[in-house]
């Protein structure tokens, strides 16, 4: 089978393609566009392979699209392409809405009418699996019980609402067109290939260049943490097993403040790569005003994808983070291409830094 995937140059399409490569047989097709945080070089291990191909363009591109389903003729779908930072979505939410909400629309729309041009039996075995996250939920108090699939969506970013409405529109084709689409909405996701605005690499990469590790409010924020890896391996159970219509939320049973994620990531990097002058890397953290808008937890009830299609995470948080603090360690290069200039005058002029 060949899957059409979105935005798979990015951190956690780049994965889900290396888990499939590595774990199916199946052809890969990755449409990209290749913003900041798409890298080519999260794939290049598989540029010869005559199971992958990387087309760049946009999901907004409706005519591009048409020609990808004609000339692959896929399987399945697997969207994971979005605008996903909720720092970014504050400072610009026009980008966020045309990518995860149009484009998603786009992309549906392209889909329906490949689907329709199917046989029978090809259309009752393709599917559309809607990657999407916990933020449409909103957040939760202290004792509150974690999110479910009949959470009501209460979007708090920019980000969130524009991923909140994508999810509808897929809901909407599903009970309209009757397309087989599936829709995942995951906690946080860490490990290999990450950008690093995003929490952990970002504090690993920070940490190791002797700047300040910037925390928003008191640090007392509760995320749960999904190894990217254990995500992957999800999404394949349910495009694989899920039943059409369905939602399935995936977490990693994980949670944490993000406070003690970083003393976590600092006590790491104490013990693999110690600084010289033998002080802990966390002397360096430094506290900053919080975000407008910032959810205080979230938590993922995976009961779901547990009973009904057999998943649960391999990692704990402890092992995942250990692997994914060795990974930058070991792709030192990696990190320096892609931490260009116009990552580094972001995280100033979003943190203040003036030691950028």
């Amino acid at each position: 089978m060949t899957i059409l995937i979105t935005g798979a140059a990015g951190f956690i399409g780049s994965n889900c393609i290396h888990f499939l490569h590595q774990t199916t047989n199946y052809s890969m097709v990755n449409l990209d566009a290749l913003t900041y945080a798409g890298n080519p070089d999260n794939l290049i291990a598989l540029q010869n392979s005559p199971r992958y191909t990387f087309v760049h363009g946009s999901i907004l591109d409706q005519e591009l699209l048409t020609q990808v389903f004609q000339q692959h003729k896929p399987g399945a779908v697997i969207h994971f392409a979005a605008e996903s930072h909720v720092d970014r979505s504050i400072h610009d939410p026009e980008a966020f809405i045309q990518t995860n909400f149009v484009g998603t629309f786009r992309l549906l729309e392209a889909t329906r009418s490949y689907w329709n041009s199917l046989d029978k039996e090809a259309k009752d075995q393709f599917r559309f699996l809607h990657v999407s996250t916990d933020e449409v939920y909103g957040t939760l108090g202290p004792t509150d019980p974690p999110f479910s699939e009949t959470t009501p969506y209460a979007p708090n970013s920019p980000y969130a609402a524009s991923k909140a409405s994508s999810d509808h529109l897929v809901r909407s084709y599903h009970e309209t067109y009757c397309l087989p689409t599936l829709t995942t909405n995951c906690s946080n996701n860490y490990g290999p290939y990450q950008f690093p605005e995003k929490l952990i690499p970002l504090v690993i990469h920070r940490a190791l260049d002797g700047k300040p590790l910037p925390i928003y409010g008191d640090g007392q924020q509760i995320r749960d943490w999904l190894y990217v890896e254990d995500h992957c391996s999800a999404i394949y159970q349910v495009l694989n097993k899920g039943a059409p219509g369905q939602v399935y939320n995936i977490g990693g049973w994980n949670e944490q403040t993000n406070l003690s994620v970083v003393h976590t990531i600092c006590d790491l990097l104490d013990s693999l790569s110690p600084k010289a002058d033998g002080t802990s890397y966390r002397t360096q953290i430094t506290f900053v005003t919080d975000r407008p808008g910032h959810d205080r937890r979230y938590a993922i009830n995976s009961q779901k994808i547990h009973t009904q299609l057999g998943w649960k995470p391999k990692e704990t948080f402890t092992t995942g983070l250990e692997k994914t603090v060795r990974w930058y360690l070991d792709n030192t290069t990696w990190v320096k291409r892609v931490t260009s200039g116009a990552y580094r005058n972001w995280i100033s002029s979003h943190y203040g830094d003036s030691r950028e």
